[in-house]
């Protein structure tokens, strides 16, 4: 059932972190976290999407400072974790475990879990696995992790965004074109650093144009591919591991969380992470409010999303 809402309209202002540092969680892998807001606030862990796209400043503004301890991390090669764009020892089982190590480490008994596109996958998968250590769940651009989802990216995108799925495989010789995401995989991962680099701007520049509803709200996508490997590497390397998860995994447990509350904020018309998954993630979750955004797609900054997830944060506040 759709829930109404009144919008704030504008991100909470700009704010600094109290504290930063790196988390060692072995095998070579470093994570970087902050902290911000209220030491003794509500706690919320913001998940970041990708996998692979790491945090920015800006995450930290759809929280009111004055009443959650705002916790950010980037995940297993991503953004400014160690080593950068690493597929090494990077699964969603040991993205979960880093989750909880994350915790204990900040001392956080119960959390408040909030996270879009893949991040929202990952609150569903570390939920279902801990869900003791859940306030309840505020999730974005839902993604199921189902190879349906998957091969939608890859192709069926195609359908509404013709111009920039044909741009995606132009950047593979068309006797590669049948297995696009292997031949994407082979760039990625490849010794020849400019090939790699190439590679991440096509498919970061394919994501990035199918994520707004207004091609005027269209990310500028300038870096030489550098700063974009990690996002589309470890999108790759995801996805041809089928997200380490089972196709039905998070729907048929669904119910390890279903007294938990949660908001679902999902775009009409987002072409990354279609409304279907959101629409069965909420019939699967009496306790999930889903909001659906009529002039919106995928972007968490697009202006409707935005306003929906911080007015989810403020909802949140009378909870706890």
């Amino acid at each position: 059932m759709r829930k109404p809402y009144n919008p704030r309209p504008n991100l909470f202002p700009h704010l600094d972190p109290n504290h930063t540092g790196y988390l060692d969680v072995g095998e070579g892998h470093r994570l970087w976290w902050e902290e911000s807001g209220s030491p003794n606030g509500t706690p919320v862990v913001f998940l970041h999407g990708g996998p692979g796209a790491g945090c920015s400043p800006a995450h930290r503004r759809f929280f009111d400072p004055s009443h959650y301890r705002i916790i950010l991390f980037d995940q297993r090669g991503a953004g400014r974790s160690k080593p950068y764009a690493e597929i090494a020892a990077n699964d969603t089982q040991r993205l979960i475990k880093d989750i909880e190590a994350l915790r204990t480490h900040l001392n956080v008994d119960r959390w408040l879990v909030f996270g879009g596109s893949w991040g929202s996958t990952l609150a569903l998968a570390y939920g279902q696995t801990h869900p003791e250590r859940c306030l309840g769940f505020i999730l974005r651009g839902i993604f199921l992790g189902s190879g349906e989802e998957v091969d939608w990216f890859l192709h069926g995108m195609g359908r509404v965004f013709p111009e920039a799925h044909r741009a995606f495989l132009q950047h593979i010789p068309p006797s590669e074109r049948h297995e696009i995401l292997d031949a994407y995989a082979r760039r990625l991962f490849s010794k020849n650093t400019a090939e790699a680099l190439a590679a991440a701007k096509s498919w970061a520049t394919y994501e990035s144009s199918c994520s707004t509803l207004l091609p005027t709200e269209l990310p500028d996508v300038t870096d030489n591919g550098e700063g974009l490997l990690a996002i589309a590497r470890i999108e790759a390397h995801y996805f041809l591991n089928s997200l380490f998860l089972s196709d039905r995994q998070l729907l048929d447990n669904v119910d390890r969380i279903s007294h938990l509350p949660a908001i679902i904020v999902q775009g009409r018309y987002d072409m990354i992470c279609p409304t279907t998954s959101a629409d069965a993630l909420a019939s699967a979750w009496p306790k999930a409010g889903l909001v659906l955004i009529d002039d919106a797609g995928h972007s968490a900054m697009e202006p409707g999303i935005r306003a929906a997830l911080v007015q989810a944060t403020e909802n949140f506040k009378k909870a706890f």
